[in-house]
């Protein structure tokens, strides 16, 4: 069974924000949200500086926190491990936004959680999920974490990755390239 994940290339992410728009243009996400967004972190001190930029999404927890909080069940696992939200069963509560340690979620103007679905839409017909496949720098690798010869698995196992909020025990699926 397929376990998508992704994985970000710091190096080459240009925080051009492609990802961002391409995904508010597929998913027609409200003008005011976003299911992921360019993040800017500076660390060190002058004269030694140093910027990251890198985009940032829900990491498609396996151990999703946002799942087991949810109390009506629309935050479900769905194939390849994806987290999904039901809107139909989802009240608007902000239990999962609570629990998520990446604020990857909002409610959205029909009133129910939105997040990133990793274009599951997309990945069922045999594509990337929008945001790979419009980066003009190609800093992101989607793919079966599965799958030893797919280029995700192949690209972690030779370049030295880590997760955001590892330290939060949920497992994700989004790792960022060193």
């Amino acid at each position: 069974m397929a376990r998508y994940g992704m994985a970000i290339d710091k190096r080459t992410c240009m925080g051009c924000a492609s990802c961002v728009v391409s995904c508010k243009v597929e998913n027609k996400v409200d003008e005011t949200a976003f299911r992921c967004r360019i993040v800017q972190r500076s660390t060190g001190e002058f004269p030694n500086v140093h910027l990251d930029i890198f985009s940032e999404r829900c990491n498609q927890c396996a151990d999703a926190p946002c799942v087991w909080n949810c109390p009506t069940g629309a935050s479900h696992y769905a194939g390849g491990g994806v987290v999904l939200v039901a809107e139909d069963l989802c009240t608007g509560c902000k239990a999962c936004m609570a629990a998520c340690p990446y604020d990857a979620r909002f409610i959205n103007e029909k009133g129910y959680a939105e997040k990133c679905t990793f274009c599951l839409h997309r990945v069922k017909q045999g594509m990337e999920p929008s945001c790979v496949s419009t980066c003009p720098s190609r800093a992101m690798i989607f793919g079966d974490l599965e799958d030893p010869n797919g280029a995700l698995a192949r690209t972690l196992g030779a370049r030295g990755h880590r997760a955001l909020k590892a330290e939060a025990g949920t497992k994700p699926n989004v790792f960022y390239l060193e």
